[in-house]
This record gives C-alpha cells, sequence and structure tokens, in this order.
C-alpha cells in the first residue's frame, strides 16, 4: 500500500500542484507570520536591553497606597533627591532623567519620525555617558540643542544648523550644536531625539526643578541588588519606588512580546482564512482522484486489501502532498518574514538591526499545520474510498446522491442557516462587546448552514444565468449543464471564493457605514470653522490660542482642556471652555435647561448628567487639582456623542487652579468662513508647525475616511490571500473536471464542436462557478455588515447602513476576472484534447 501510495502521488504531479500551491501560500502565511513577528520582536527586545546599560537601579516617583486624592498630579523627583541617590553607598553616579514629546521638522518643513516616536530629554551635564557625542559640543541654554544621528542623517542637519522643533505648539529654533548617537528603541524605530541641557528641558517639560526619574549606576563590586537596598534606606519609601535596569529590561521585553502577540494573532486569523478556503481544495482534491481511481480502489478491494489500507493509502498521499506543501511553504514563508521587515524600512517604519529570526517553534508549526490540514481534509473522500465495493468497479463514486441524503442534508443546512440567522439577530439587540461572542456564534452557523445548502442554491442561481449563456448558443447550454451536473463538487469550489468575499464585503460595508456615522458625529456637532490640535493629540500650549485670537479675521475662539477633578468623592475629568463663546462653536442639542457656562455654571451631558441624577438647576461641589472647592449649578444637560461629552467649565475658573495647564485643542469661527488663505494665515501664526494641524470640517472628514480607507487596505492586502487560493480551488476543480471528461470533450468534438467552442464552455462554466460564489459571498457579507455595523453602531446615533455600491459591483466583477482568468489554463487543456485518443480514454 505503501508503494501505491507513492506511485500514485508520482503519477498525478500534475494534479496535485494545485494542492500544494493551496496548502503552501496558507503555510507561507502562517510561518512568514511568526518569522516577521520574532524577528521584530527580537530586535526591539535587544535594542531596548541596550538601553539599559547605563541603568543599574531607576529611581521613580510613587505615591503610598493610603488612599490619598491625588487628582491625576504627579509626584516629583527633586534635586534633593538626585543628591541622596548619587551619595548612597554603592553608587558612582546619578543622573536626573527628563523626557517628553519633541517634534523635530526637516529641512522641507515636515515632521520626522512617527509622532508619537518624536521625544525629548535632557542631555546631562558636558558628558552623558548615555549619548556619546559623535561631533559637536553638549547643549547649552534654551537656544541649543542636540539631535540623534539617525535624525540628522536623514533630515540633512549639521552642527551648527538651526532646527525648527514644537514641544506643545509653539515653534521652537534653536540651533545644533551636538550630534549623538543612541541605542534608544524609538530612535532605532524611526523615530526621533532631541536634548536639550537640563534646565532647558525642565522648563520645556513641565518639569522645573524636578525629575521624571532617577538612573543611577553602580560602583564596581556592588550589585543591582545591594544598590537598590542602599537607595531605599536613604530615600524617602513614600515618594519613590525603585526598580533594577534587569528588571526594568524584562519587563521590556515582556511589553514588547505582549504588543507582537497582538499582531501576531491578527495575521494569523487571516493564515488562518486561507487556510480554511484552502481545506475545500484539497477536499475537492482527493474526491475527484478518488473518482478517478475507482477501478483501481475496487481491484486493491478485491486482491485482499482491507478498508482500513485504503483509507490509510489515501491520507498517505495527503501527508507526503503535506510535507511537501510545507517545506516549500516554511520556505516560502521565510522569505515573507525577511520581505515584511524590509518593507517596514521602505515605509519609514524602520526597525532594530538584527538577525531574521526562524525558531522551531516556526518549523514545527509550519509542518503541523502543512501535513494535519492536508490529511484532515482527505480523511472524509479517503473513507468514501474505503466504501467502495469490488462490484463497484465500472460505477463512479460521484453517482448520483440519493432522495434521502439529498433530504437529510438540505435539513440539516436549513437548521445550521436559521439557528445562524436567529443567533446574529439576537446579536444585534445586545450591548457592544456583549454581543460579540454570540455574533461570532451566530455567523459560523450560518456559513455552515450556507456550505452545506450550496448544492441545493446552484441549481436556481445558475440557472437564473441561463438567458445569458444561451447567447453563446451550444458552448453555453453545455457549460450551463457543467456547471450543475456534480452540484457538491461544483459547491466546494464556490464556497472557497465566497468565503473570501464574505469577509471583504462585510468588512467594507460596516467600515463604510461606521465611518458615516463617526464622520457626521464630528462635523454636525460644530460650528467652528476650524479646530486645532497637536498631530499625536498630546496637549497645546496656552499660547497656541493666545496666538489665534490676535490673528485677524478670528471672530470666535475657546480652547477645550481637560483637568482632573473631584466630584461626589470619585476623581473625574472636566473640560474648561470660554463660557461666552462655546455655544457659537458647537452645536449641541440640549434636553434641559440652557446651553450656558458661567463661572458659577456648568453644562453636563445626558449620560453624566442620569448617573449622578443632575437636571437642570441640580448644585454639585467640584474640588479641582490644587484641592480648592467651588459649588457649581447644572445650567443644562446636552446630548453628548464620543466627540464631545463631560462636564464643561468656564476656563476662567479652571485655569487657577492649575500648575501646569494644557488644551486638548482649540476652535474658532473666522470672519470670512474656511478658505484656503484663511488656513494659510491660521498656520503661519502658528510658525508653520508640522505638529499642529489645522482642520475645516472637511479635512475632519477626510482625516476618518482616510483611517477608514487604511484599514480596509490592510485587510483586503490580508484577505487576497486566501481569495488566490480561492482561485487555485477553481484552476483545480476545472483541471480535473476536464480529465474526468475527456471522452465526452471528444465526442463533442467528432460531432463538430471546434476548439474555441470547447475553450468557450470551460470559460463560461468557470465564469458561472465563480459568479455563483460572488453572489453568495456579496449576500452574505451584505447581512453580516449590517448586523456587525448595528452592534457596533449600538451607542451611536448617527449611525446609519451604508451600501457601496460600486465596490459590491468591484467584487462581483473580480469573481469574474477570476473565473476568466482562472479557465486559462484548463480550457486550452481541453481544446488541445486529440478527438481520438480522449474518446479512447477511460
Amino acid at each position: 500500500m505503501l508503494r501505491t501510495a507513492l506511485r500514485n502521488v508520482l503519477a498525478h504531479k500534475a494534479r496535485l500542484l494545485m494542492t500544494v500551491l493551496a496548502v503552501m501560500l496558507g503555510v507561507a502565511f502562517v510561518s512568514g507570520t511568526l518569522v516577521f513577528t520574532n524577528t521584530i520582536s527580537d530586535a526591539y527586545q535587544k535594542s531596548s536591553a541596550k538601553g539599559f546599560d547605563q541603568v543599574d537601579v531607576a529611581v521613580e516617583p510613587d505615591y503610598p497606597d493610603d488612599g490619598r486624592d491625588d487628582l491625576g498630579k504627579d509626584p516629583e523627583l527633586t534635586q534633593a533627591m538626585l543628591d541622596k541617590a548619587a551619595k548612597a553607598p554603592g553608587a558612582e553616579s546619578a543622573i536626573g532623567v527628563v523626557t517628553g514629546f519633541t517634534a523635530i521638522a526637516g529641512k522641507d518643513g515636515k515632521l520626522i519620525g512617527g509622532g508619537f516616536q518624536s521625544q525629548g530629554g535632557n542631555y546631562w551635564g558636558d558628558k552623558d555617558p548615555r549619548y556619546p557625542l559623535k561631533s559637536g559640543k553638549a547643549p547649552s541654554g534654551k537656544d541649543e540643542v542636540a539631535i540623534d544621528a539617525e535624525t540628522a542623517k536623514r533630515a540633512g542637519y549639521k552642527v551648527g544648523d538651526t532646527v525648527r522643533l514644537s514641544v506643545d505648539g509653539p515653534v521652537l529654533t534653536p540651533t545644533v550644536t551636538a550630534i549623538f548617537t543612541t541605542d534608544d528603541g524609538n530612535v532605532a524605530a524611526g523615530g526621533s531625539l532631541a536634548l536639550f541641557d537640563t534646565a532647558t528641558a525642565q522648563q520645556l517639560f513641565h518639569k522645573t526643578g524636578a525629575y521624571g526619574e532617577i538612573d543611577v549606576k553602580a560602583a564596581p563590586g556592588t550589585s543591582q541588588a545591594a544598590l537598590q537596598a542602599s537607595l531605599e534606606k536613604v530615600l524617602p519609601q513614600d515618594l519613590t519606588s525603585t526598580t533594577t535596569g534587569q528588571k526594568l529590561a524584562d519587563d521590556q521585553a515582556e511589553m514588547i512580546e505582549a504588543e507582537m502577540s497582538g499582531l501576531k494573532t491578527g495575521l494569523l486569523v487571516f493564515a488562518g482564512i486561507a487556510l480554511f478556503v484552502g481545506t475545500f481544495i484539497i477536499a475537492n482534491t482527493f474526491t475527484m482522484l478518488v473518482a478517478q481511481r475507482t477501478k483501481e480502489l475496487a481491484l486493491l478491494r478485491a486482491v485482499g486489501a482491507s478498508r482500513k489500507q485504503v483509507t490509510r493509502s489515501v491520507l498517505l498521499e495527503a501527508f507526503l502532498v503535506g510535507t511537501v506543501a510545507a517545506v516549500t511553504g516554511l520556505l516560502a514563508g521565510i522569505g515573507i518574514g525577511a520581505g515584511l521587515r524590509a518593507l517596514m524600512g521602505t515605509l519609514d517604519a524602520a526597525v532594530p538591526a538584527g538577525p531574521l529570526v526562524i525558531s522551531p517553534g516556526t518549523v514545527v508549526t509550519s509542518f503541523a499545520v502543512g501535513i494535519l490540514i492536508t490529511m484532515l481534509a482527505a480523511w472524509l473522500p479517503g473513507r468514501r474510498a474505503a466504501r467502495i465495493p469490488p462490484v463497484a468497479a465500472m460505477s463512479s463514486v460521484h453517482a448520483t446522491a440519493t432522495t434521502k441524503s439529498l433530504v437529510l442534508r438540505n435539513t440539516l443546512g436549513a437548521l445550521f442557516a436559521a439557528a445562524g440567522v436567529t443567533v446574529v439577530l439576537y446579536a444585534t439587540t445586545m450591548d457592544g462587546t456583549d454581543g460579540q461572542a454570540p455574533m461570532g456564534f451566530g455567523a459560523a452557523l450560518l456559513i455552515i448552514g450556507v456550505f452545506i445548502l450550496t448544492p441545493l442554491l446552484s441549481r436556481p442561481l445558475i440557472a437564473g444565468a441561463a438567458p445569458v449563456l444561451r447567447i453563446f448558443g451550444v458552448s453555453g447550454k453545455l457549460a450551463r449543464q457543467n456547471s450543475v451536473r456534480n452540484p457538491r463538487r461544483t459547491a466546494a469550489t464556490a464556497s472557497a471564493l465566497m468565503i473570501g468575499l464574505t469577509l471583504i464585503t462585510g468588512m467594507t460595508v460596516m467600515a463604510g457605514s461606521l465611518q458615516r456615522g463617526i464622520d457626521k458625529m464630528a462635523t454636525s456637532a460644530l460650528k467652528a470653522d476650524y479646530v486645532v490640535s497637536m498631530a499625536n493629540f498630546n496637549d497645546l500650549s496656552p499660547d497656541v490660542e493666545k496666538k489665534l485670537a490676535k490673528t485677524d479675521g478670528v471672530t470666535t475662539i475657546s480652547a477645550l482642556r481637560d483637568a482632573p477633578a473631584r466630584i461626589d468623592g470619585d476623581t473625574e475629568y472636566v473640560t474648561g471652555v470660554k463660557g461666552s463663546a462655546i455655544g457659537e462653536l458647537t452645536d449641541l442639542k440640549v434636553d434641559n435647561g440652557s446651553f450656558k457656562v458661567s463661572r458659577t455654571q456648568a453644562v453636563v451631558d445626558d449620560d453624566t448628567a442620569a448617573d449622578h441624577g443632575w437636571k437642570a438647576g441640580s448644585t454639585f461641589s467640584v474640588s479641582y487639582e490644587d484641592g480648592k472647592k467651588q459649588q457649581l449649578t447644572v445650567a443644562g444637560v446636552y446630548e453628548g456623542n464620543e466627540m464631545i461629552r463631560g462636564i464643561m467649565v468656564d476656563i476662567a475658573t479652571l485655569a487657577p487652579n492649575q500648575a501646569n495647564p494644557g488644551d486638548a485643542q482649540v476652535m474658532l469661527k473666522t470672519a470670512g468662513g474656511t478658505s484656503d488663505a484663511t488656513k494659510d494665515k491660521l498656520e503661519k501664526a502658528l510658525g508653520n508647525n508640522p505638529a499642529v494641524k489645522v482642520q475645516d470640517k472637511q479635512d475632519v472628514s477626510n482625516e476618518i475616511a482616510q483611517m477608514f480607507t487604511l484599514m480596509l487596505n490592510m485587510l483586503y492586502g490580508l484577505l487576497a490571500m486566501a481569495v488566490l487560493v480561492a482561485v487555485l480551488g477553481v484552476i483545480n476543480t476545472l483541471a480535473m473536471s476536464v480529465f474526468e471528461r475527456s471522452q465526452e470533450i471528444g465526442m463533442l468534438r467528432a460531432i463538430g464542436l471546434d476548439r474555441k467552442g470547447i475553450k468557450r464552455m470551460v470559460r463560461l462554466e468557470s465564469l458561472v462557478i465563480s459568479l455563483f460564489g460572488g453572489v453568495l459571498g456579496v449576500g452574505l457579507g451584505v447581512f453580516f455588515g449590517w448586523a456587525a455595523g448595528e452592534l457596533a453602531g449600538a451607542k451611536m446615533p448617527t449611525y446609519e447602513l451604508v451600501l457601496p455600491w460600486d465596490r459590491m459591483a468591484v467584487f462581483l466583477l473580480l469573481a469574474a476576472v477570476v473565473g476568466v482568468l482562472a479557465a486559462l489554463w484548463p480550457a486550452r487543456r481541453a481544446a488541445r484534447l486529440n478527438m481520438l485518443s480522449a474518446i479512447k480514454a477511460e
């Protein structure tokens, strides 16, 4: 039986090629994902570990666990604490660390780095061991800065150049006095790092006279644990916490691993989809191979082979095919992993240097996936093969199914589909995350039900194409008959394409609907002409509002400033606004009272009012971050949304109680409304700062659309693998079908159907099967997209269903293109069959 299995694999190389390719693509996706994520994770971990080489113990601020209300205000590490740390027994030196966001503009005026990876800090003294100088001297004073070598190289800066940068809005123009090297992970990943002298950094990052961290270096012969114990004795335990450098490196490695696991899981989900689609192809292939070897299998049974031996021979073939696919898939996956890493570099998402990581787990997973998927898919055809009695030698395994089996299949499919629809509809009535699991379960039941019902659905749906196929004469008629001749095989082929298009269509419908809802929410609540904010969502300096207010043409302006406060015993955030202007800048529906904000009056959103039991006229006490208290009256209750919500108080009341105020955004109206000239004027007033966004309603809408478009394009790219596997399935089915119908094709040629007619017949058959899968996929996708959108938009009053008719037409066109392309080789092969040899074929 072993020799028989080997002979069959070698005898059917061409037939099994598509199956190998289908499994190989899935394995390549899995192994490529593992290689890529392991490589990136390893590079980041090693890079971050280097960053702790100069840190034996890190001292950070900490609160005592005594229930004290801190209102979000961080404790500070003072100069006195730094001096004590430097003199602690076992300490060689101590460095005070100050960090914060710093955006550096290139010579072209555009932001360097990735926004969140744009960092700033302090250079310690004249020679900081953390940052070896490559050229120049240490920065001194507010007009000098040092920048990292990678940023200098990318932007073309050198010592002596003037650089434009921003910390919280206003543009600074210091001179580059030094270029340094660093092992900072953000810089290695494509970010930027700017260093000021310590006093300047403290002033810029609102740490005047204080530090965010103290890094202590151990004296020779002193362990990190001993130094930590020594520091804990000399530093106030109620305000500081200490961590060894090794612990910091280990924690950083764990955090990187956790972050990469999310990416890995997401990519593996799509790999699983591709493998799931490939399972249909494998099962289809082995079913047809078994059908073509009916006589051979019956003869094996007649000469003494048992059912188990026949099943094992088919599974052995699957094992060999799976092994070949796993090997080639692993090699292709290694190439994919290396390619993805290189691609990140070209997209300005550089990663730290490091070797390509091919772990034993990746190799084992690749072989396990390739072999197990193939053998599982081949088990049912193998089991059917074992049940063929010797007397069936001259009959086909694919004999017409009995009425009983068809009734059973259709009943089972209807039950699954009905249960799936019911669960999905029930999930749409649930709230948010509570409905995710039921919806996923219902979707799985519905897909299984439709798959089981696909043979039944194929006849009426394909029959609908009959009027169009008649245009092509005999070829069209034969194509329709061939499409429904074996409904199960047609169903298995169409289902592979159906799954891919279901996911693509569903995501498109859901994303488009949510985009429309968020777009309406963001723009309908605004009457302001422009909204100004930081590109990385950090707080703006209060100077930004002052500069904009002085700009010619600005008529109404208000900052939105979030601050922690104590209300009814709990810490909540209040939003400071200019009371006299906020009503002209927003368009929020007021359910109760009036939209009036003053020194003694506030407005609250409906959810907050319900939580506290407030209504217009209610009073409440608020305690600000400096401890001062005030009694406020609720002037009105408005309908909040995801963009604007919470407790609004007058900024004139809030500002005196804040140590380091910062604005989330600034809204304003201008005399001439929105125009390119007005926008240019506002940007110029802010120094054309690349870190600050000046947006009108259309810009806000475009930004939301861009976010969803980027997400969809990424998903399309990942799902393209499943569609590609489905294409291989159509090619495989047609090629096997052509081989199976060799006699029939020979007879058609003998009675007058020319080669063009044969090609047209095969192409139309492929087109019909592909469009059948496309129609099912788009239909299911619309249903799932609607259901998922209803669930996600349950708390979004502005949500509305958007059916992307143009994209759905493109998806159906894609299905048609798949059918045409998949038929090229099988159609050519069918047309080139020698009619006499084909007629004599068995």
